[in-house]
Protein backbone atom coordinates (compact mmCIF):
# COMPACT_ATOMS: atom_id res chain seq x y z
CA UNK A 1 0.00 0.00 0.00
CA UNK A 2 1.46 3.28 -1.03
CA UNK A 3 2.47 6.10 1.57
CA UNK A 4 -0.03 8.80 2.03
CA UNK A 5 1.10 12.13 0.49
CA UNK A 6 1.93 14.43 3.41
CA UNK A 7 -0.23 17.79 2.70
CA UNK A 8 1.51 20.89 1.93
CA UNK A 9 1.82 23.18 4.63
CA UNK A 10 -0.40 26.36 3.98
CA UNK A 11 1.03 29.49 3.13
CA UNK A 12 -1.02 31.32 5.76
CA UNK A 13 -1.42 29.52 9.42
CA UNK A 14 -4.42 28.56 10.36
CA UNK A 15 -5.75 30.49 14.06
CA UNK A 16 -8.10 27.98 16.70
CA UNK A 17 -9.34 29.33 19.96
CA UNK A 18 -6.46 30.05 21.80
CA UNK A 19 -4.67 27.71 24.15
CA UNK A 20 -4.60 29.54 27.74
CA UNK A 21 -1.63 31.02 28.28
CA UNK A 22 -0.69 32.19 32.25
CA UNK A 23 1.78 34.88 33.26
CA UNK A 24 2.57 35.75 36.26
CA UNK A 25 -0.63 37.75 37.07
CA UNK A 26 -2.46 36.53 34.16
CA UNK A 27 -4.49 34.52 32.43
CA UNK A 28 -5.05 34.81 28.58
CA UNK A 29 -7.66 32.25 27.32
CA UNK A 30 -10.83 32.22 24.79
CA UNK A 31 -13.68 34.49 25.34
CA UNK A 32 -16.62 33.59 27.41
CA UNK A 33 -20.06 34.95 27.16
CA UNK A 34 -19.93 35.95 30.64
CA UNK A 35 -16.95 38.41 29.05
CA UNK A 36 -18.89 40.05 27.00
CA UNK A 37 -19.93 43.49 29.01
CA UNK A 38 -15.98 43.82 29.55
CA UNK A 39 -15.52 43.50 25.98
CA UNK A 40 -18.53 45.31 24.85
CA UNK A 41 -16.95 48.09 27.05
CA UNK A 42 -13.59 48.24 25.41
CA UNK A 43 -15.59 48.95 21.91
CA UNK A 44 -17.34 51.28 23.48
CA UNK A 45 -15.06 53.12 25.98
CA UNK A 46 -13.88 56.66 24.05
CA UNK A 47 -10.50 56.67 26.04
CA UNK A 48 -9.98 53.10 24.79
CA UNK A 49 -11.16 54.17 21.26
CA UNK A 50 -9.31 57.19 21.06
CA UNK A 51 -6.89 55.72 18.76
CA UNK A 52 -9.20 53.27 17.19
CA UNK A 53 -11.57 55.22 14.70
CA UNK A 54 -13.82 56.35 17.84
CA UNK A 55 -16.47 54.52 19.93
CA UNK A 56 -18.05 51.36 17.81
CA UNK A 57 -21.49 51.47 16.88
CA UNK A 58 -24.58 49.63 18.19
CA UNK A 59 -25.30 47.51 15.19
CA UNK A 60 -21.65 46.40 15.21
CA UNK A 61 -21.37 45.66 18.93
CA UNK A 62 -24.51 43.16 18.39
CA UNK A 63 -22.07 41.42 15.31
CA UNK A 64 -19.47 41.34 16.84
CA UNK A 65 -20.70 39.98 20.42
CA UNK A 66 -21.99 36.89 18.07
CA UNK A 67 -18.73 36.24 17.16
CA UNK A 68 -16.17 36.89 19.60
CA UNK A 69 -17.41 34.22 22.06
CA UNK A 70 -14.80 31.39 21.91
CA UNK A 71 -13.43 33.19 18.48
CA UNK A 72 -9.94 31.93 16.89
CA UNK A 73 -6.50 34.41 17.65
CA UNK A 74 -8.71 36.56 20.80
CA UNK A 75 -7.44 36.18 24.11
CA UNK A 76 -9.57 37.76 26.86
CA UNK A 77 -6.52 39.12 29.51
CA UNK A 78 -7.97 37.93 32.87
CA UNK A 79 -6.39 39.19 35.78
CA UNK A 80 -5.43 35.86 37.61
CA UNK A 81 -5.77 37.18 41.47
CA UNK A 82 -9.63 37.73 41.03
CA UNK A 83 -10.89 36.79 37.50
CA UNK A 84 -11.59 40.35 35.85
CA UNK A 85 -11.55 41.14 32.55
CA UNK A 86 -8.54 43.56 31.71
CA UNK A 87 -8.40 43.73 27.61
CA UNK A 88 -8.56 41.79 24.70
CA UNK A 89 -5.08 40.60 22.76
CA UNK A 90 -6.38 39.38 18.93
CA UNK A 91 -3.53 37.48 16.94
CA UNK A 92 -4.31 37.55 13.02
CA UNK A 93 -2.47 35.26 10.80
CA UNK A 94 -1.55 36.66 7.55
CA UNK A 95 -3.67 39.91 8.46
CA UNK A 96 -0.73 42.73 7.06
CA UNK A 97 0.91 41.12 3.63
CA UNK A 98 0.98 37.46 4.87
CA UNK A 99 2.53 38.83 8.36
CA UNK A 100 0.98 37.39 11.79
CA UNK A 101 -0.33 41.09 13.30
CA UNK A 102 -0.95 41.21 17.11
CA UNK A 103 -3.85 44.02 18.45
CA UNK A 104 -4.84 44.73 21.58
CA UNK A 105 -7.46 46.88 23.82
CA UNK A 106 -7.45 47.03 28.00
CA UNK A 107 -9.86 49.15 29.99
CA UNK A 108 -8.63 52.25 31.32
CA UNK A 109 -8.56 51.42 34.38
CA UNK A 110 -6.08 49.03 34.14
CA UNK A 111 -3.62 50.92 31.98
CA UNK A 112 -0.11 51.70 33.44
CA UNK A 113 0.34 49.11 35.73
CA UNK A 114 2.20 46.10 33.14
CA UNK A 115 -0.64 44.46 32.45
CA UNK A 116 -0.67 44.91 28.30
CA UNK A 117 3.19 45.09 28.60
CA UNK A 118 3.06 41.21 29.89
CA UNK A 119 0.14 40.10 28.16
CA UNK A 120 1.45 41.16 25.12
CA UNK A 121 4.44 40.02 25.29
CA UNK A 122 3.40 36.76 26.09
CA UNK A 123 1.60 36.48 23.06
CA UNK A 124 4.29 37.65 20.98
CA UNK A 125 6.71 35.14 22.79
CA UNK A 126 3.81 32.28 21.42
CA UNK A 127 3.37 33.63 17.98
CA UNK A 128 7.32 33.46 17.41
CA UNK A 129 7.58 29.92 18.30
CA UNK A 130 5.13 29.64 15.05
CA UNK A 131 5.84 32.76 12.87
CA UNK A 132 8.75 34.03 11.67
CA UNK A 133 7.46 37.24 12.25
CA UNK A 134 4.98 39.63 14.41
CA UNK A 135 3.66 42.65 13.26
CA UNK A 136 1.61 45.81 15.14
CA UNK A 137 0.44 48.62 13.65
CA UNK A 138 -0.63 51.56 16.31
CA UNK A 139 -1.38 55.49 15.45
CA UNK A 140 1.99 57.65 15.50
CA UNK A 141 0.02 59.43 18.59
CA UNK A 142 -0.32 56.72 20.74
CA UNK A 143 2.70 56.95 22.35
CA UNK A 144 1.84 54.53 25.14
CA UNK A 145 1.10 51.76 22.51
CA UNK A 146 4.29 52.84 21.22
CA UNK A 147 6.44 52.76 24.22
CA UNK A 148 4.65 49.56 24.63
CA UNK A 149 5.42 47.96 21.42
CA UNK A 150 9.10 49.11 21.69
CA UNK A 151 9.16 46.94 25.39
CA UNK A 152 7.86 43.79 24.30
CA UNK A 153 11.15 43.75 21.62
CA UNK A 154 9.18 45.36 18.51
CA UNK A 155 11.06 48.00 16.35
CA UNK A 156 9.70 50.50 13.94
CA UNK A 157 9.51 49.05 10.79
CA UNK A 158 7.47 51.59 8.36
CA UNK A 159 4.97 54.80 8.68
CA UNK A 160 2.11 55.57 6.37
CA UNK A 161 -1.45 56.87 5.95
CA UNK A 162 -4.19 54.68 6.84
CA UNK A 163 -7.43 55.14 8.47
CA UNK A 164 -6.63 59.12 7.66
CA UNK A 165 -4.33 58.95 10.32
CA UNK A 166 -0.60 58.63 10.08
CA UNK A 167 0.34 55.05 11.12
CA UNK A 168 3.24 53.02 12.64
CA UNK A 169 3.95 49.54 12.05
CA UNK A 170 6.26 47.69 14.45
CA UNK A 171 7.79 44.56 13.55
CA UNK A 172 9.49 41.16 15.46
CA UNK A 173 11.24 38.71 13.39
CA UNK A 174 12.45 35.13 14.75
CA UNK A 175 15.59 34.26 16.30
Amino acid sequence: MPASPTPAPSATPTVTPPAPLTTDRLLLRAVRRGDLAAVTRLWTDPEVRHHLGGPVTESVIRIRQRRIVGAPGCHAVIRAEDEVLLGLVTVEPGARNGETEVSYQFLPEHWGKGYAREAVGAVVARVLEGAPSVVALTQEANHRSRRLLEAVGLEHAESFVEWDAQQVLYRLRRG
